[in-house]
Order: structure tokens, then C-alpha cells, then sequence
């Protein structure tokens, strides 16, 4: 059975297996040295995390059963996609890339339409960032955002193994920036150029409305610096920035 195949065929399993990895690597790791002091106990906000984890995925699993890699098939089968026919390195980069700008656009969207941000809010709510709050999302953005992600895959006709190591890289990365963790400076410079760390992401957190406006990325900051919505330090510093959302905020 050749390689892709069997990786497709597992691809729920492999995605699960990815994402417990990642958890339990930055959980040790915000154990061990965490970057800011929590402001309440971890036990009061892990079970509504990741019960708004499980909700949503439930929910996904229930309205879209084939996922965005159901999409990637039958976008292939039907000959559907702007990249359908394309070379497969042009086809895996360039769908790769316009996957990921989709996604930051979206999340673009989820701030400044205001319905969009009344689910969104609920990621934004958290005061404590860690890996937890990477998986922090209303079962209803969840939904949406599944909904987005399935029609940019048939428009681009990205191929399906494409689509499983994009999913998967999004969500271990969602954990990792969320981690209440930090990079030595040195690192912290060099790899924030090409991807979002921890104390990029965090910035977004912020309660300040000018800085949770800015660095939407999840992955790589690229999209951020083109379009003019990178920040690179909160004004308070990463220490003593407040997270959280004021309650006229949107």
C-alpha cells in the first residue's frame, strides 16, 4: 500500500496522536518554566476548554462527516480546483499558502464583523493563555470556520494529503502559541521571521483592543507583516500585559 494512501486512511488517528503529543510536550513545558503567573487556579478553566473542544468537534463530526479532506476528494474526483492539473510541487505550495492565507483572513473576519466576534469573544475571554486555550473555541466557530475551510479546499483543489498536514500543523501550532511559555531571546528573534511563537501570538490576547488587533497568524507571521497587522511587543510588556477581553471591547 503505498505510503500516502495508508496516511489518509489513518488520518484520524494520526491527527490525534499529533495533537496529544503537543499537548503534553508544552504542558511539561509550561509546568517546568512557565512565562506569567496564572491568575486563577488551571482545575477551574481545563474542564470548559476542553469541553468546548469536545462539543465542537461533536458537533463538526455530526454536520460534516467527511471533513476537509471528504472536500479534497470529491473536489479531485469531480476535477474541480484552481490547481487541479497543476505540477504537484506547484499545486502543494500554492495551496498551502492560499489555505493559510484563508485562515488568517478568516480570523480577520471573526474581529471586525461583529456577529463573528460574539463567538470569537469566547477564545478571547480566557485570562490565563496555555495549551488549553488553544483548543478554547464556541462549538458554532468551530462549525463556521469547518464550513470556510471546506469550500477553499474544493476552490483551490488542494490534494488531500495536503489538506491532512496543513490540519494538522494548524492545530499543533494553535497549541503551541498558546502555551504559556517563551523562547530565549536570541531564539525567540530568529524564529519569530519566519514562524508565531508564543509571545507573538500572546499580544493578541491582550485586552488592549490595538494590540488584539494584531498578529492574527497562527503559523507563520508572513500574512501579518504584508498586510500591515504585525506587532512585535504589547505595550506593557509580555510579563505585565492584561489578557482577557474589557467588556465593551469588540
Amino acid at each position: 500500500m503505498p505510503i500516502g494512501t495508508w496516511v489518509l486512511e489513518h488520518a484520524a488517528p494520526l491527527r490525534l496522536a499529533a495533537f496529544l503529543f503537543f499537548v503534553a510536550l508544552f504542558t511539561v513545558a509550561e509546568l517546568r518554566r512557565p512565562r506569567r503567573a496564572r491568575s486563577r487556579p488551571a482545575l477551574r478553566r481545563l474542564p470548559l476548554n476542553y469541553g468546548l473542544m469536545l462539543a465542537g468537534a461533536l458537533l463538526t463530526r455530526l454536520a460534516v462527516p467527511a471533513g476537509a479532506i471528504g472536500a479534497a476528494l470529491w473536489a479531485e474526483s469531480k476535477g474541480l480546483g484552481l490547481l487541479q492539473g497543476a505540477p504537484d510541487a506547484l499545486r502543494w505550495a500554492a495551496g498551502l499558502a492560499g489555505l493559510d492565507l484563508a485562515i488568517y483572513a478568516q480570523h480577520v473576519a471573526f474581529h471586525r464583523i461583529p456577529w463573528l466576534w460574539a463567538l470569537h469573544r469566547l477564545h478571547h475571554s480566557d485570562v490565563d493563555l496555555d495549551v488549553s486555550s488553544g483548543v478554547r473555541f464556541h462549538p458554532l466557530e468551530i462549525l463556521l470556520s469547518m464550513g470556510w475551510k471546506l469550500a477553499v479546499v474544493a476552490a483551490l483543489g488542494l490534494p488531500a494529503a495536503a489538506v491532512l498536514l496543513y490540519e494538522a500543523a494548524l492545530v499543533c501550532a494553535s497549541i503551541a502559541i498558546h502555551s504559556n511559555t517563551g523562547l530565549p531571546p536570541s531564539l525567540e528573534a530568529r524564529t519569530r521571521r519566519v514562524f508565531v511563537t508564543p509571545d507573538l501570538h500572546r499580544i493578541h490576547h491582550s485586552v488592549l483592543v490595538e494590540e488584539s488587533n494584531r498578529n492574527f497568524g497562527t503559523i507563520t507571521p508572513v500574512w501579518d507583516r504584508l498586510f500591515r497587522t504585525f506587532r512585535s511587543e504589547p505595550r506593557e510588556g509580555q510579563v505585565g500585559m492584561r489578557l482577557g477581553v474589557e467588556p465593551d471591547a469588540g
